[in-house]
């Protein structure tokens, strides 16, 4: 299959990816899910915007940590100094997040076992994936709502959407679009060149270069404010297959209170 001509994710193709080791053994394919998020996305940001950069940047980012293996592979990371942190909690460095894996380093949570329906402490990249992929048939779309403020500190809102139309472990698809917006902080070390001179728009041309993200940066720590129950709670309301989603559901005070 040829992924030359990926619109969004630039860091699928090239010679620098001919050596990279995929998590399941070949590129991944977005076909079926940009799609679905040309479909249905809220904006089209025009190319070479702020907003359109930072979307790409996100998409690469997002792709390579769901499809790559190897540190030693990631284009959109310094692995030397990157960090993830989700709503607060204590960063974790590449190679905490490389074990989680997947949409587990997503779905952490402070909440006991026995509430915990989908521990993300105890499973695996391929876990996830599988229980994820089996779910949402289109894919999970990604998009861009709006960028707070450029690099060298990217703070944008964000808003993933898909189609529940295969079961969630023991719960039945509904067809329901499941979608949830959350805000995120990248921290990014921008690689850019430009000459020093002094003009009457020297400081237009350096908010300019400050405000421009591209391919090459290196994102060195990302934060992640969003509420995982929400996305959650709607995949467990789909009717039981063994007749547990009412207990569930009512049984837990956060679950119980997702829309």
């Amino acid at each position: 299959m040829v992924y030359g001509d990926e619109k969004y994710r630039s860091l699928l193709s090239g010679d620098e990816e001919k050596s990279t080791k995929w998590r399941y053994g070949v590129p991944p394919n977005y076909d079926i899910v940009n799609k679905l998020f040309e479909e249905e996305r809220t904006n089209v940001w025009p190319v070479g915007s702020l907003e359109e950069r930072v979307q790409s940047l996100v998409k690469n980012f997002e792709m390579e940590m769901f499809h790559k293996i190897s540190p030693s592979d990631f284009k959109t990371i310094d692995v030397n100094k990157y960090t993830f942190c989700l709503n607060g909690r204590k960063p974790l460095a590449i190679g905490e997040v490389s074990k989680l894996g997947g949409y587990n380093p997503f779905l952490q949570t402070a909440l006991p076992d026995e509430y915990r329906y989908y521990n993300a402490e105890k499973e695996t990249a391929e876990s996830s994936h599988r229980a994820f992929t089996a779910t949402f048939l289109r894919g999970f779309a990604l998009e861009i709502i709006q960028v707070y403020s450029g690099p060298p500190n990217i703070v944008f809102k964000f808003r993933h959407w898909g189609y529940m139309e295969g079961p969630f472990r023991n719960h039945a698809a509904t067809g329901e679009r499941i979608e949830f917006y959350g805000v995120a902080i990248f921290k990014v070390r921008p690689n850019f060149k430009f000459c020093l001179y002094v003009t009457h728009s020297g400081l237009s041309l350096l908010n300019f270069l400050m405000n421009q993200v591209n391919e090459k940066d290196k994102i060195e720590g990302v934060e992640f404010f969003f509420d995982p129950a929400e996305l959650v709670g709607k995949l467990l309301k789909g009717p039981g297959l063994d007749g547990s989603v009412e207990k569930a559901i009512s049984s837990c005070p956060v679950l119980r209170n997702t829309g």
